[in-house]
């Protein structure tokens, strides 16, 4: 067989396993509804959130936004409590991939119908962490957190691995365009601009602490991910990236550390990290990049081609 099939076939087997995790057993039905449905789409091809929801330094991002995430002890307690991310990780996965994809890419309509699902879900989720302090799904503090902790991930991400980085203007771009969802789910006033951002995130900081369930959460992705152990070395390549852009403060109250060391992450230690997660990125990258994959061309209704990584 020509080493060109082989390939082929080695692409279509390794986008398959991915998106069969990321999007679940209906993707293709899925891809269908977000990127080849007709109607009116919110954000152009070439705009900044098409170009970093696009990218392959989503994947990293995303572990990257789990973990910063779970350092919120109010926001962890909803999570532990009712998001079943020990139980049915990849179901929770496959709901935060739809609603990025479709409020990214789909039509308006089928957009809004996806936040208002979120919506009513958020208003079941409520409770009382392990300190005795109320928690709920619909409290715009609480959601401004998550919001900011992802797209800060997702931006990091992009700007570390994409071979054309977005400019401070673009990046401000996409920092306007992904308020537009938060808006939807209830945060006040979310970020417009990347200084928003990192202010936002700083404000946070005196919030935020290595509880239970952040260490939890931390372990359950990065020791003992839900996958069969072929599988793993490609996912800890990626955490190795996730690992490797997380903010100083986020590594050291997670403990996250080499193995056989005392002490959290240095900068030797980053620095090997680095290439790990770069080759997992430009992995994932040329497995979804098939140019028989309707989601890759720029004159259909969704994005351009997905950037490899660099």
């Amino acid at each position: 067989m020509p080493a060109t099939r082989l390939t082929q076939r080695a692409r279509v087997r390794l986008s398959t396993a991915l998106r069969d995790r990321v999007a679940g057993p209906e993707a293709e039905a899925r891809a269908r509804a977000i990127w080849l449905a007709p109607g009116e789409r919110r954000f152009a091809p070439g705009d900044p959130i098409c170009r970093v929801h696009g990218h392959a330094g989503m994947y990293a991002g995303g572990i990257r936004a789990l973990l910063l995430q779970s350092l919120h002890p109010l926001a962890m307690a909803g999570v532990g409590e009712h998001s079943g991310y020990r139980g049915d990780p990849w179901g929770r996965l496959q709901r935060t991939s739809e609603f990025i994809a479709m409020t990214t890419y789909g039509p308006k309509e089928s957009a809004q119908r996806v936040i208002d699902r979120i919506n009513r879900v958020h208003r079941t989720v409520r409770g009382t962490a392990r300190d005795g302090r109320p928690y709920s799904a619909t409290d715009p503090h609480l959601l401004r957190w998550v919001h900011v902790a992802e797209i800060d991930s997702f931006l990091v991400a992009h700007q570390h691995y994409a071979r054309t980085p977005l400019t401070p203007a673009e990046a401000d771009g996409y920092v306007a365009q992904a308020s537009w969802a938060a808006d939807q789910l209830g945060v006040v006033d979310p970020p417009r601009s990347v200084a928003d951002l990192e202010a936002a995130l700083t404000a946070y900081r005196p919030e935020l602490e290595a509880s239970e369930g952040a260490r939890d959460v931390a372990r359950f992705l990065l020791a003992e991910p839900p996958l069969p152990w072929a599988a793993r070395p490609g996912f800890w390549l990626l955490a190795a990236g996730a690992v490797r852009l997380l903010p100083g403060y986020a590594r050291e109250l997670l403990g996250l550390q080499l193995p056989g060391r005392a002490q959290a992450l240095d900068r030797p230690a980053l620095a090997a990290l680095d290439p790990l997660g770069r080759l997992g990125t430009a992995a994932v990258g040329w497995a979804l990049s098939s140019p028989e994959d309707p989601r890759n061309h720029p004159d259909s209704s969704a994005v351009r081609t997905m950037d490899r990584g660099a």
